[in-house]
């Protein structure tokens, strides 16, 4: 596989690190150009195994990252699985062999599995471990491209800061009444979840709509904050139109001592007040964590330079950093390592498919990457340019299992403690051990130690616990179609949901459970190729190597796009200079950047969605968005105006070169072995499958009816060559089918409400989701609904009853109606059959 050129007069280290919620990823080239591989788990934690006893407290260890004799000193060890307090490693006197503090317990066998905690952040372990700089002494000068899950945890796991929110008096209370959407349906004893604020202060300042101020701003008293925990958040009405009286706010703040400060017309200058405003919140919740990390990341960097990659896929150095931008930080570099894989290997349509410990992100790449200006991650939404990013909680951690009435894959994750039953420290059953007792993991080859009589523990125990009683093959299969129709359907939403055919698309199969559910996924959408990268296990990594320093300048215009003209184009080239400037600011010259993208959101004047066309001059945007409308709803309305809504550009770095991989017809014989190591394939032979490829990082399942080949860059493309016996996927477990059949007809009807709420006019639509979507079958009789409003699906039947069955309906006709006494739920709602 070919590095990027080094500059022989450059001593740095370059080392990319991406922290998941399981294993953090690192490449690192020396200042040689030698490449190292490798992974810790995000705990900052090496795991291996105990080998020899030589002493009550001397021992030996194997690891399947060797360090050097001294690494581990000071340093914590336990038993996985086993009870008791950690033991300090006293000396490291060679690579494998250590001194404890204290014996271990009587008992203790060889085999057994160990860790060792380390006291850094994962990704200055990574660098340690990488450059074999002990604890205690300085790392040497490096420059560290980063991704991480750190801000995404804390909000998710609501462990952030304490916001005080200033926001404009009179609406204190914007974010307790939200938008009105109920968090859980179908709860009796609905708890609304509470805002990230700690407190809220009523600020004396009015704007109207135009900016102008109504009422002029009384600077509230404030006192510096009582620790290094707390935030403020700064909202004022109307201040994308005006931001002055948020300016002078935040810089009062400051002045009084506070440090962070998040301020709404900085972070996201739009329309709307409540998204903005929890756009402040989330940056404020999680800045004082960011920057604690990232500090302390950075000082462990005296002689070296830190960037951090943005959710949109660009690096920035870490003072530029905002914390809003960090939650799919890790995620983003995934997809622009697949992106460059896929081109690597000659295809420039391809769909991403990451599937780690905790979940699976998939994307999609058609000549360059999409974007989404909103998103939501928990129960925080946030403005901000991201990748458009599909995530779904099914991954090698996910945990299997039977409730008393159907099957389940997810959404909770064994994470990296316990981790799965086979890690031996007590986890419950995941796809991981799935994976292995199907043999579709090869144990010596895993990394880790596994132990697979603890995962076939764990499975007899589910088995027990179901009244049928399905054999454990037939059990084992059903977890696996569940979790491939899960993830199949999260690349549905980026594919035929937004007007693409997947089948013209190459499927890039990364993470270190990708390659293992490939080939499903692949025949579950028509896909007749996948390609495994030859970093595929590491891929987040490669992804951050490959990444570009980015930025972004946008502009809300909210105009008919008749009335523009000329002024669109001088609106971009402001926008061009602006974000030229800020890259030009970090030291990089004129040579060295380019605009990369210009982008103008269109939508039909009063709908709430909008759809990104490509900018290059006024003439055919019209044309281009019709076309675009027309793929995504179907139909076209003549009696609407197209509305600009905002213009955006990216500018960055030239992106470096990509190697051209070529994949040679086999000429040497078949291979029909059921586990290879991926090193010891050539690229003159042909893999047939059903097979096993396996590296230290990542696991490729070539099912029957596929075949393999390894290009020159270390590619492992796979190719459809045969239509699959198609009963060798049919499901006998009626558990099974039950479940599969719920997911599909679930995905339908959630699919009918995104429609409705995108094509929206109305804002009881549009943005209080006052809809219902159902699925009935041929008697009237409701099969599955999505999670919409309850009390339309009690008449919904009634209704399909009383007056659809009675006609004589063809494919395509409709019926509308509201009559009360034909199962009308209320007079205002209108049911469409």
């Amino acid at each position: 596989m070919s590095v990027p050129a080094v500059d022989a007069s450059n001593p740095n280290w370059r080392v990319w690190v991406d922290t998941g919620g399981t294993f953090t990823d690192c490449l690192a080239t020396d200042p040689h150009g030698r490449t190292r591989r490798f992974k810790v788990l995000s705990s900052s934690c090496l795991r291996g195994t105990l080998t020899a006893i030589d002493s009550p407290t001397e021992i030996t260890i194997e690891l399947p990252q060797p360090l050097i004799a001294g690494f581990a000193l000071g340093q914590q060890f336990r038993l996985l699985g086993q009870a008791g307090e950690p033991i300090e490693i006293t000396a490291h006197a060679s690579p494998n062999r250590l001194r404890l503090a204290k014996p271990l317990p009587d008992g203790t066998p060889l085999g057994q599995a160990i860790e060792i905690a380390f006291d850094v952040e994962a990704p200055i372990l990574a660098a340690r471990i990488a450059t074999g700089t002990p604890a205690g002494q300085p790392l040497p000068p490096m420059v560290m491209q980063l991704a991480t899950t750190r801000g995404t945890n804390a909000l998710l796991e609501e462990k952030g800061a304490k916001v005080t929110l200033f926001i404009t008096q009179g609406f204190e209370d914007l974010l307790i009444i939200g938008d009105q959407k109920r968090p859980d349906l179908f709860a009796l004893n609905i708890q609304k979840p509470a805002p990230l604020t700690a407190k809220v202060v009523g600020v004396e300042e009015r704007l109207d709509a135009l900016g102008q101020a109504l009422r002029p701003l009384a600077l509230p008293q404030v006192a510096p904050p009582d620790d290094e925990n707390q935030s403020a958040a700064v909202v004022c009405l109307h201040s994308h139109r005006n931001p002055e009286h948020e300016q002078r706010l935040a810089k009062h703040l400051r002045d009084a001592g506070w440090r962070h400060v998040s301020v709404s017309s900085d972070l996201a200058p739009f329309i709307k007040v409540l998204p903005r405003a929890e756009t402040a919140v989330v940056d404020a919740y999680l800045s004082p964590i960011m920057s604690r990390y990232l500090d302390g990341v950075e000082r462990e960097l005296p002689n070296g330079k830190l960037r951090v990659m943005t959710s949109a896929g660009g690096l920035v150095p870490h003072a530029d950093y905002r914390a809003k931008d960090s939650l799919l930080s890790g995620p983003a570099g995934g997809v622009v390592g697949a992106a460059m894989a896929g081109r690597q290997a000659g295809f420039d349509r391809i769909i991403g498919f990451d599937m780690g410990g905790t979940s699976t992100d998939v994307c999609r790449f058609d000549e360059d990457f999409d974007y989404k200006f909103e998103h939501r991650v928990g129960r925080a939404r946030v403005l901000a340019p991201v990748l458009a990013i599909e995530t779904v909680a099914a991954g090698g951690g996910s945990v299997c299992g039977f409730n008393g009435e159907e099957l389940f894959v997810g959404p909770e994750s064994a994470g990296a403690n316990p981790g799965p039953a086979c890690y031996g420290a007590g986890g419950p059953l995941t796809i991981t051990d799935v994976n292995l007792l199907s043999g579709r993991l090869d144990p010596a080859q895993f990394g880790i130690p596994v132990d697979p009589a603890a995962a076939q523990a764990a499975l007899e125990q589910i088995r027990r616990s179901i009244p049928d009683r399905p054999s454990a093959p037939e059990l084992l299969a059903g977890f696996l179609d569940i979790a491939n129709e899960r993830m199949a359907d999260a690349i549905r939403k980026i594919s035929i949901r937004e007007g693409y055919d997947p089948a013209g698309y190459a499927l890039v199969a990364f993470g270190g459970a990708g390659g293992q559910h490939a080939c499903a996924i692949a025949e579950k959408l028509g896909v007749g190729t996948v390609l495994c990268p030859s970093d595929a296990g590491l891929l987040s990594a490669r992804g951050l190597r490959e990444a570009v320093m980015e930025r972004f300048a946008e502009r809300q215009i909210l105009q008919p796009l008749d009335a523009l003209d000329q002024a669109l184009g001088n609106i971009f080239a402001e926008l061009a200079d602006e974000a030229l400037r800020a890259l030009k600011n970090e030291g990089l010259t004129a040579d060295e950047i380019t605009v990369r993208r210009r982008f103008v959101s269109l939508r039909h004047e009063g709908q709430e969605s909008a759809e990104e066309i490509g900018f290059d001059t006024t003439t055919g945007l019209a044309a281009a968005f019709r076309e675009r409308y027309e793929n995504l709803f179907g139909y076209w309305p003549d009696n609407k105006s197209v509305e600009v809504v905002s213009a955006r550009v990216i500018a960055s770095t030239h992106p470096p070169p990509i190697a051209t991989e070529s994949f040679d017809d086999p000429t040497g014989e078949s291979i029909n072995e059921p586990i290879l190591n991926r090193e010891s394939l050539g690229n003159d032979q042909r893999i047939n499958g059903a097979a096993i490829v396996q590296d230290r990082f990542c696991t490729v399942a070539i099912d029957p009816g596929w075949a393999g080949a390894v290009g020159s860059e270390g590619t492992l493309k796979l190719t459809r060559c045969a239509t699959p016996n198609e009963a060798s996927h049919t499901v006998q477990s009626p558990l099974v089918e039950l479940e599969l059949f719920t997911n599909r007809f679930g995905s339908i009807v959630e699919e009918m409400g995104q429609l409705l709420q995108r094509t929206a006019v109305s804002t009881n639509v549009k943005e209080r989701l006052d809809y219902s979507c159902a699925l009935l079958d041929r008697d009237g009789q409701l099969v599955v609904n999505a999670p919409h409003i309850p009390v339309h699906l009690g008449a919904l039947g009634l209704c399909v009853r009383s007056v659809a069955l009675d006609q004589a309906l063809r494919p395509g006709d409709m019926i509308v109606t509201n009559h009360p006494a034909h199962g009308g739920s209320h007079l205002p709602d209108i049911t469409v059959i």
